[in-house]
């Protein structure tokens, strides 16, 4: 393939198919024109450029997952857009996130809990961009534990249901057609989903200010006050959280993606600026212990590829499990995590300027790290499939 990452050590991108390789360049291609020259104005402004819906929405990339809607017929493998993820997140990990709520989060909660009169619905002016969506799940006091305390609320009233409630960095929200949001019924104590659309008297979505990471990702506190929603919006196919849970079980897989692409984007500024870079006459790259650091680096990416592959393998043999993603989360954002300060290191005291990228890089990792189920809830998932024993309190 041309244009070949540096990263890909082992080649893993020769397991797609010949059509599916001309999506990734065209992905690569995309992130590399458009969105890379802006990414660094925006992030220090904590702004999400709007104008890049519409380029998002010229560049045919929108809706590959879902068969029937999009641009292509039928739907593209999980190991497709797993690569197309980790090719946005190698750019810009804010991004890749907007890109994923609307494409994963929003779209797939619709494409897998709404009936067929809900899909033809809203799915085709998503995949086209038109109407962007959002997720609200996350609460303001609630966050792994949501399952069980989820405090917002539900109570049907003939054909209109009343939401009441808050959530709470809600990406997209601010500017989202269709967000999303998940709510305890008060009657069965069963989770409900339900499409509230933009202008809904009630639902009052808030920027939220002064974060470190992700800045470029407009996440909202959303506070919700009698919001009416029609059971037509209600998604039918939805009855509790264990239906809820397939959907982040997919979405998680998508964010060890994620990580995979910020690991990569670090690794080969940090590459690159190590060729650069000379101290007592000659580059750093000619050091010892920067090519340590490089090396560890490369094995990371390399092993976290390595285990997406499969994962991605599972997803399209459908016997894809909640323990398969979180394993893959917890592995891939740890990973991360030590890649990025690596190649900060390498960096030096340029390593906290913006200019260089690579701050950016080491800041949103802390995001991913945390958002989609923390270390510690993925591990215990994982741990309860493999002893039999939960260790959840």
């Amino acid at each position: 393939m041309d244009d070949q990452l540096i990263a890909d050590f082992y080649d893993y991108e020769a397991l797609l198919s010949d059509d599916e390789r001309k999506i990734l360049l065209r992905t690569r291609t995309f992130m590399r024109d458009e969105i890379k020259p802006l990414v660094n104005e925006y992030w220090a402004k904590g702004e999400f450029p709007k104008e890049l819906i519409a380029k998002f929405r010229a560049s045919g990339l929108t809706g590959l997952p879902y068969e029937g809607y999009g641009e292509h017929q039928p739907a593209v493998s999980h190991l497709l857009t797993g690569m197309m993820a980790m090719e946005m997140s190698r750019t810009d990990a804010s991004v890749a996130t907007f890109f994923g709520v609307h494409n994963g989060l929003a779209m797939y909660s619709i494409h897998s809990g709404g009936s067929q009169q809900q899909r033809d619905r809203w799915l085709p002016s998503m995949a086209a961009m038109d109407k962007i969506g959002a997720f609200a799940m996350t609460e303001p006091l609630g966050g792994s534990d949501v399952a069980g305390g989820m405090r917002t609320t539900a109570k049907r009233d003939g054909d209109t249901w009343i939401l009441n409630g808050a959530k709470k960095w809600i990406g997209n929200a601010t500017f989202a057609d269709y967000v999303v949001v998940w709510a305890r019924d008060v009657d069965d104590n069963h989770v409900k989903g339900f499409v509230v659309e933009k202008g809904t008297p009630g639902f009052d979505p808030v920027k939220i200010e002064g974060k470190v990471a992700f800045r470029i990702v407009e996440n909202a506190e959303i506070t919700l006050t009698d919001v009416h929603v029609p059971e037509a919006n209600r998604l039918q196919n939805i009855d509790s959280f264990r239906d809820v849970a397939e959907i982040l079980r997919a979405t998680r897989g998508g964010v060890a993606w994620q990580a995979l692409g910020v690991m990569i984007g670090a690794y080969e500024l940090a590459l690159d600026y190590a060729k650069q870079r000379k101290q007592f006459g000659r580059p750093i790259a000619k050091f010892q212990l920067v090519q340590d650091l490089l090396v560890k680096s490369l094995g990371d990416i390399t092993a976290s590829w390595g285990m997406l592959v499969q994962l991605a393998r599972l997803q399209d043999a459908g016997v894809f499990r909640d323990e398969h993603s979180s394993l893959a989360k917890a592995f891939v954002t740890s990973r991360m995590r030590d890649v990025v300060a690596r190649a900060r290191e390498i960096f030096g005291g340029n390593g906290i300027l913006l200019e260089h990228d690579i701050a950016r890089f080491f800041t949103d990792a802390e995001a991913i790290y945390s958002f989609e189920g923390t270390r510690e809830m993925n591990t215990l998932i994982v741990g309860k499939a493999i002893t039999g024993e939960s260790a959840f309190v």
